[in-house]
């Protein structure tokens, strides 16, 4: 979208990690343990509140670093979350009391931006590993020895300076109980409550439920056979007959044993295939959803407004392919599962809002200049497509295309997704001044499978209207005039829609108060509420409003959407 928030993204591109940490428990484990070389019934992990669960009791955060989220976890209900600054690495450290002479397996599991587990005052060789950045849970091991005199050691774990926040759970410091005790051994966690059917295809069902405290894992049963085992709180069974009733359980696990099952929920498969693509409404209200903590609220697919019939997830990531596209869920927008997060696309397609993947922004700018690279790009997108269930894609390329190849790959990718695949576009002002550029070229040259052209009347500068005038950003004849270029140019009217930032913070400049967005859309569709620039004629048909982003728009208490949806759904 936006150079701004181009440019704050590229913090999120450039390495981070997180984490949490893995719980080595149990006693009488055969690992590597005290000076005899193995672990004894005695050993414990002598770290104290080792998966968050008391909050950070115990625990020590530079700099005021670290708290406790419940999402996500590795484990039990709780986690470490831990976000460095420009001159601190958000170190959270425990002192342990060990015993002298004895080998320690310290381990963690981690999540997120860059992550160090260490140890140190050992006495003998101070040790610490990491990882770069992750989008899932990864465990951490490493061991140390205890000097002769040595009766407490720090165990700690850092993230990496100005990257990404981490996550660690689950931390353990396993060998000897040098006298403080420890987290006891975990018992067997409580059968799981709250088990859910969500959404449904004729192939699959989503189940959600309750965390329970102690578990590690879950295991899912169908017809009384286990299918799947996940660490999340949800799961998506697949593989499943259409039109057909199962039932479904789910026990919770961990290194002392599975609870016992669940009560039953029972669930039957549509009889037709997966969830078909929403209609879009005569007038629409297109939001982008962020992949990405860049200051904005954080938010999931659920918490976006009603208002927004449109809502583009931005953004697929490319790849050393050429034209290839791949979707990689942030864990800083806070899903437990990326089952959750297909669960929330399936909830809102059977509310009628559209989800659509969108292809750009800084790092995620895809080169299709042959057919090769459009044979890769339709593809890959059609992958995300099915796998994720989105109805279409949305085309924010800002780094310059070639319309012959994109469009076909569009074309490509239309033949393959069917005609309900929707099809939307973002060019900046400059792109769509003249039918001769290429992004214009190619919103004309796939007219009939295109949904709406939603400019970026923003971050521009001033910029020629249809008249030949200049009018400067900021204004309702900046909106208007520009506007008119496209539905005077060979767009349908249906087709162009007003993109304009959702607060002051949204863009690097051209926010206007949603009053000026509901003038320009008045002036277009009923011939009110113009500037000085007056269109020859009306365009009932506008599509309507988008706006960057529904992240921004909740930062500012949703005044956008709260004042330009109702606008654009009550439009001619």
């Amino acid at each position: 979208m936006d150079p701004s928030h181009r440019t704050r993204r590229r913090a999120r591109h450039g390495r981070w990690l997180g984490g949490g940490l893995a719980l080595a428990v149990g006693a009488g484990l055969a690992l590597t343990g005290a000076a005899t070389g193995t672990a004894h019934a005695a050993d414990v992990n002598v770290a104290r509140n080792a998966g968050f669960e008391s909050g950070l009791a115990n625990w020590t955060c530079s700099a005021g670093s670290g708290t406790t989220v419940s999402s996500p976890v590795h484990g039990g209900a709780a986690a470490l979350k831990a976000t460095p600054g420009g001159q601190d690495n958000a170190r959270c450290s425990q002192t342990v009391a060990v015993r002298p002479n004895s080998t320690y397996t310290l381990s963690a599991w981690v999540q997120g931006g860059y992550a160090y587990l260490g140890a140190s005052g050992t006495g003998t060789t101070d040790v610490s590993t990491w990882t770069p950045d992750s989008a899932g849970w990864k465990q951490l091991t490493t061991r140390f020895t205890t000097g002769a005199n040595t009766t407490s050691v720090t165990v700690y774990t850092h993230g990496w300076y100005g990257q990404a926040a981490y996550y660690a759970d689950d931390i353990s410091v396993f060998g000897p109980d040098g006298g403080g005790g420890g987290d006891p051994d975990p018992v067997v966690p409580a059968t799981p409550a709250g088990l859910t059917a969500g959404a449904v295809t004729s192939s699959s069902v989503t189940l959600s439920w309750t965390p329970v405290s102690g578990a590690t894992g879950y295991h899912v049963y169908r017809d009384g056979t286990r299918v799947q085992a996940v660490t999340g709180v949800s799961a998506t069974v697949t593989g499943l007959a259409a039109n057909t009733s199962y039932s479904f359980q789910v026990s919770a696990t961990n290194t002392a044993g599975e609870s016992a099952k669940s009560t039953a929920v029972t669930a039957r498969t549509s009889t037709t295939g997966p969830n078909p693509n929403p209609a879009v409404p005569r007038h629409a209200v297109t939001g982008y959803w962020q992949n990405f903590d860049n200051g904005a609220t954080v938010q999931k697919l659920r918490d976006v407004p009603a208002q927004y019939d449109i809502i583009a997830v931005s953004f697929a990531d490319s790849t050393a392919t050429p034209g290839r596209i791949v979707f990689n869920l942030d864990p800083a927008v806070g899903y437990a599962s990326v089952a959750d997060f297909k669960a929330d696309i399936a909830a809102k397609k059977a509310a009628g809002k559209s989800v659509i993947i969108s292809v750009g922004g800084e790092k995620g700018n895809v080169t299709i200049n042959s057919d090769a690279s459009a044979t890769a790009f339709a593809d890959s997108a059609y992958a995300l497509m099915q796998e994720y269930g989105f109805s279409g894609v949305d085309i924010d390329l800002e780094h310059g295309i070639n319309s012959t190849y994109l469009t076909k790959a569009l074309r490509r990718l239309s033949a393959k997704a069917g005609p309900s695949m929707m099809l939307t576009m973002a060019p900046q002002t400059i792109d769509m001044q003249n039918p001769g550029t290429e992004y214009f070229k190619t919103a004309l040259a796939v007219k009939d499978i295109l949904t709406v052209v939603n400019m970026q009347y923003y971050n521009s500068g001033s910029m020629l209207g249809c008249d030949g005038k200049v009018y400067a950003q900021g204004s309702v004849d900046f909106l208007t005039a520009l506007a008119c270029i496209q539905l005077e140019g060979g767009l349908d009217a249906s087709q162009v829609g007003l993109g304009v930032p959702a607060s002051p913070r949204g863009a690097g400049s051209g926010y206007v108060d949603p009053s000026v967005v509901k003038n320009a859309l008045d002036c277009l569709t009923r011939g009110t509420g113009c500037g000085s620039f007056k269109p020859s004629k009306t365009y009932p048909a506008l599509r309507g409003a988008m706006t960057w982003s529904t992240n921004w728009d909740a930062t500012a208490g949703n005044a956008w959407s709260n004042a330009v949806g109702p606008h654009v759904h009550n439009l001619p």
